[in-house]
């Protein structure tokens, strides 16, 4: 079915990949606005609504693998952050691949989301972390837009399309999801880890040691070529296709990105997600992530860290943007889960142990 450009037969699986955990934070955030009838605690949420779970398991992107590498600055940020991740030369790098789905045993051409988790930490021991996406930017102004959005896109059960009724009425609320929709319809599903770009979306401000206040935001850009998969490659695609790819390329070489800052100008929507900045604006190439090596999620250097991106390093702070306020209580939460999970004994496919007979 389509909708003017939109192709939503092509989108909902994209948009079922992230939603589950929009959901929650469209949730959380509505609780803690006041616009949810009974208040409960985020904690009884999450129960509620993912008591099913596999035990031990992240509860979005559950399928990943672990990453180590190192983070080379190129001293060009440090002009605009005292943070010591853009002094010193070299900084530990951890990290996590992964896909939008949120079970862990999804193939990989199930989604067209592919994501990268990433912990950088300072010899100074602090610590920068970050969760980021192949979007360039959300969908909605706010978490429980996107909620909307997933509602107005869902296959009425009656007719297997959507209600175009919900949608206009969805896009009358939210017209900044419109130009999302339209580029998620025609957006080639990656077929490497490796060539995909990947954005961070909310803006940060970097805080210089005057005093200087200068609002950005970041991707990934890869120094490997993108290359996307035909409609025929992804359907013939293994399981583990992506995952076992870039364990193959990473035998020939390390896998490398550039860190790119864009920084605003004044009047730029800092505080909202949807909105991208003017291709103008200038860059910063704050250094380059080297990826040397790949191993299982159920190592815990990767599988123990929440990758929260409120959390960020003397040198930086954060916008008030709602989306990403909304994250670090989510995050706590399921982290606790899981290892709450591991620690009783509950996990054992996420430890990679077989369950006693």
């Amino acid at each position: 079915m389509k909708i003017g450009d939109i192709d939503l037969k092509r989108s909902w699986p994209a948009l079922a990949g992230i939603g589950a955990i929009i959901a929650v934070l469209a949730a959380a955030f509505a609780w803690t606005s006041g616009l949810l009838g009974q208040r409960v605690t985020n904690m009884t949420f999450l129960e509620d609504t993912q008591h099913d779970f596999p035990a031990g398991y992240r509860r979005a992107h559950g399928k990943g693998m672990c990453f180590e590498g190192v983070f080379r600055s190129s001293g060009e940020a440090a002009k605009y952050s005292h943070a010591s991740v853009f002094a010193q030369p070299e900084t530990r790098a951890i990290g996590r691949f992964s896909i939008g789905s949120m079970s862990p045993y999804a193939a990989d051409n199930s989604t067209s989301t592919v994501s990268m988790a990433m912990m950088l930490t300072a010899d100074n021991g602090q610590q920068w972390r970050m969760k980021m996406n192949n979007e360039p930017y959300f969908p909605t102004r706010d978490a429980p837009g996107f909620l909307e959005m997933m509602k107005a896109t869902a296959p009425d059960p009656s007719t297997g399309n959507p209600n175009p009724q919900q949608l206009a009425a969805f896009l009358a609320e939210y017209p900044e999801a419109r130009k999302y929709m339209e580029a998620d319809a025609v957006k080639p599903w990656a077929s490497s880890f490796a060539g995909a770009t990947y954005y961070a979306i909310h803006a940060y401000y970097l805080l210089a040691e005057d005093g200087r206040r200068q609002a950005m935001r970041w991707w990934l850009r890869p120094h490997a070529a993108f290359t996307a998969w035909s409609d025929e490659e992804r359907a013939g695609a293994s399981h583990d296709a992506l995952f076992k790819e870039v364990g193959q390329r990473l035998t020939k070489a390390p896998l490398q990105w550039d860190i790119v800052m864009q920084l605003a100008a004044p009047g730029d929507p800092v505080d909202d997600p949807s909105q991208p900045w003017p291709e103008t604006r200038q860059q910063v190439v704050a250094g380059t992530l080297e990826v040397q090596r790949v191993f299982d999620q159920t190592d815990g250097v990767c599988r123990d860290v929440n990758f929260d991106p409120t959390l960020i390093p003397a040198g930086m702070a954060l916008s008030n943007d709602p989306v990403l306020a909304t994250r670090a209580g989510i995050y706590a939460h399921s982290y606790n889960s899981r290892l709450h999970e591991i620690g009783y004994g509950k996990a054992t496919d996420a430890v990679g142990k077989k369950t006693a007979q």
